[in-house]
Parts: C-alpha cells; sequence; structure tokens
C-alpha cells in the first residue's frame, strides 16, 4: 500500500502535520476525497456543499442514496446556520456533548446547496473530538463524512489499513493510528417529539437523558 498518499499526522508538533493538513484542505476544496480520523472512527470526508465529491463519496463506499452522508462541523454554532430554527433537545445535548461522539439528526435549512443523498430534508450533524479532523474542518468548512469502509465491511482501524478497502478512490490519506474511541456516534433524531435514539453507539440513553429525560 506504499503506493498510496498516506500521511502521518500522529505528532501536532511534526513539520509535516501541518504540510498534511494543508493538503488534505487543498484536495478537499478540489472535490477530492480524504480519509481522516475522528475521535469514533476513521472516515472518509468530502465538500459538503460539491454534489459530485459527495456522489464520489457515496460510490467509494459502494452505497446508494438511500443512506444519506452524516456532516462533521468545527464547532458547535455552525449548527445553527444549517438549520432554519434548531430544536431545543438539539442546541441542550450538543451543548453538553459536543465535541464528541453524538450526532444528531436535525432539518435542514431549504436554502442550503448540497445534495447528502435522498435525506428528506434533514441533515445528521456532529462535532469530532478529534485534533485532526478539527483541523481540517476549521478550514474547509462543513464536510460529508462517512466511515472509512466499504459498505457491509467493518471500518478500517488506521489511515494506513483504509487503502485495502477504499484503493485510489481516495486521494489522501491521513494516518493517526488506531483511534481511541473505535464505537461509531450515538444519533438522535431531533426533527420528533420526544427526540429518539436511532443508533445506540458511544454514549449511553442513560448519560443522554440526564440531560433531555424524555429521550427515547
Amino acid at each position: 500500500m506504499t503506493d498510496f498518499d498516506i500521511r502521518d499526522v500522529r505528532d501536532p508538533e511534526a513539520p509535516e502535520y501541518a504540510a498534511a493538513i494543508e493538503d488534505a484542505v487543498t484536495a478537499l476544496r478540489d472535490g477530492r476525497l480524504v480519509v481522516l480520523p475522528t475521535d469514533t472512527v476513521y472516515g472518509i470526508a468530502a465538500d459538503a456543499f460539491a454534489p459530485a465529491a459527495v456522489s464520489a463519496l457515496l460510490i467509494a463506499k459502494g452505497r446508494g442514496r438511500d443512506h444519506p452522508v452524516p456532516v462533521l462541523v468545527a464547532n458547535p454554532g455552525v449548527l445553527h446556520g444549517l438549520v432554519t430554527i434548531a430544536p431545543e433537545p438539539a442546541v441542550r445535548l450538543t451543548e453538553r456533548f459536543w465535541p464528541g461522539a453524538l450526532t444528531v439528526i436535525v432539518e435542514s435549512a431549504p436554502s442550503l446547496a448540497w445534495d447528502l443523498g435522498d435525506a428528506g430534508g434533514t441533515v445528521a450533524v456532529r462535532m469530532p473530538d478529534s485534533r485532526v479532523a478539527l483541523d481540517v474542518l476549521e478550514r474547509t468548512g462543513p464536510l460529508a463524512v462517512s466511515s472509512a469502509n466499504r459498505h457491509g465491511q467493518q471500518p478500517a482501524e488506521t489511515g494506513r489499513t483504509a487503502p485495502a478497502q477504499l484503493g485510489r478512490t481516495v486521494e489522501l490519506y491521513l494516518d493517526a493510528g488506531p483511534v481511541r474511541g473505535g464505537q461509531p456516534s450515538t444519533i438522535v433524531d431531533c426533527t420528533i417529539t420526544p427526540p429518539r435514539v436511532v443508533r445506540a453507539g458511544a454514549l449511553s440513553i442513560e448519560a443522554l437523558r440526564e440531560v433531555v429525560p424524555e429521550i427515547v
């Protein structure tokens, strides 16, 4: 796998770290795909506002439009720019658990020029607790990110093992070694009342109910 462009980003103080982040940002702005670490699993990232890039992401994973792609953001305030009005439960949850392993589903603002798949006017949003991911996101803006694997297979454990599944569909692989989480994020649908956990993950229902007791 030495033929693939794999960059070591384990040390933020190393000279090659800044160059790797810069190259990742350039690739994403050009509509290409990048694999990067998050706090939960490695993900394939694409410019959320470039439909061709999001389509390439779905093709790389072997998934259809019926699996819309979640969006990662650099700070909690970005959530308010992606929705018409952020639901109160989503605000409380993100204030408590972002950055971290919480994804909230909200209704996206109709004015947004993106196509994440057949999402029915909703978007799943998360702020990861990862230095590498945040350093990229702060420069690119929201990214469409899905786990770094072919559909039906396990997510890659490192940036160096990801090419075995994704190959040359990805322009650049950022490798920070094994991620500390390993579990996917917990997904809460905040478009309904009461909010509902639609995927169990790293955050327990008990922890969520400490903030929003009505979650089911």
